[in-house]
């Protein structure tokens, strides 16, 4: 039987209207807990700028794995494994026809080897076998980016499943010559899973369970690594009348994502991570599988809150929701709906 900390309408209510436990601070009984944990929440907004027109260069980029406990949710702790000690790690934009040096270190007090596969990498291993490093060794690889596209990386050590589900997974953006179209704003968002021993919402140290990985039964689905984790201070936001672009990848290990924003439908998405075909138009739904990514455009036309989740939505249950939240003024020949006292019904979260 499915055990949570929340029932299934409190988790439909954080989604319009404030602030439920899912999206909530820490309770006292562990605030304490809390306190001692480092926040591994990549925050949405957390990416390079455009590359635009320039021709190719030499680039190096610098990663660091690093083994952190963190908060996974409210009241309960996680140890994840990190790139640069976030979910995801860094999101990477090169130009197709750099040549990109990789210098991976591994933390000192690492208790694991780990590395890294680029996805973006013609070579074998995509890096794997030539960035395995001991905790305290730093190896390197220099690569051309060849094809443009948005890519996953990841850590490849063996058990792969395990490194990825801890934490270690990113995307790298290779631009085309001329850049991408201009957008008003851009934002990073990964999906991933992650297994543990004890039940989804079980307060305290939550431990990582290989039974389940092995079965592919996790207890949490997770949007930059947490659960709530683009809920509150670190939600999207916009305004009307902008359109925004998300870079939106599956670390996984295991599950596709139907990957959807209730709301809004999507201008343009760029498929696969392809950005050479033309993108579809008016979608509603992506499907994106572990180890793929895509990127999808919309234009903001009604101020409002607009939920982020896997269409396969038993996962917003286990923890997976965002939210983009949009100011501006009404736009009643768009939408309109007669005010309620509390604002909007738990329903309309999911419609």
């Amino acid at each position: 039987m499915l055990r949570t900390s929340t029932s299934a309408i409190a988790l439909a209510a954080m989604l319009l209207a404030a602030p439920a436990a899912f999206a909530a601070g820490p309770t006292h009984d562990h605030a304490a807990k809390a306190a001692s944990t480092v926040d591994v929440v990549r925050d949405p907004t957390d990416l390079p700028g455009p590359i635009g027109k320039r021709g190719p260069q030499h680039l190096k980029i610098e990663l660091e794995t690093v083994e952190v406990t963190g908060q996974l949710a409210d009241g309960t702790t996680y140890h994840y494994w990190t790139f640069n000690r976030k979910v995801p790690g860094p999101f990477i934009r090169v130009r197709v026809g750099d040549t990109v040096e990789v210098a991976l270190a591994n933390a000192d007090d690492s208790a694991m080897m780990h590395n890294v596969d680029f996805h973006a990498v013609t070579g074998p291993g995509g890096g794997a076998k030539a960035t395995m490093a001991a905790p305290g060794e730093r190896k390197s690889f220099v690569f051309k980016a060849l094809n443009p596209g948005i890519y996953v990386y990841h850590c490849a050590t063996p058990m792969v499943a395990q490194h990825i589900a801890n934490g270690m997974y990113g995307l790298i953006l290779v631009e085309p010559e001329d850049g991408l179209p201009k957008v008003d704003r851009e934002f990073y968002v990964m999906q991933g899973e992650i297994y543990t021993e004890q039940p989804f919402g079980t307060p305290g140290e939550a431990t990582e369970s290989y039974e389940k990985l092995l079965n592919e039964r996790p207890e949490y689905f997770v949007l930059n690594g947490a659960v709530g984790a683009l809920m509150k201070d670190k939600k999207l936001t916009a305004r009307t009348g902008e359109t925004v672009r998300i870079y939106f990848g599956v670390g996984g290990p295991n599950f596709t994502s139907s990957f959807h924003v209730i709301g809004e439908i999507f201008d343009k998405v760029y498929a696969m991570g392809d950005l050479r075909s033309a993108p579809l138009r008016d979608v509603q739904t992506i499907s994106v599988p572990p180890g793929g990514a895509a990127a999808v455009e919309m234009k903001l036309e009604v101020p409002g809150r607009y939920a982020l989740v896997d269409h396969a939505l038993s996962r917003l249950e286990r923890g997976l929701a965002g939210i983009l939240e949009v100011e501006g003024p009404p736009r009643p020949e768009i939408f309109s709906a007669p005010e309620t006292v509390s604002g909007s019904s738990d329903a309309d979260a999911l419609h």
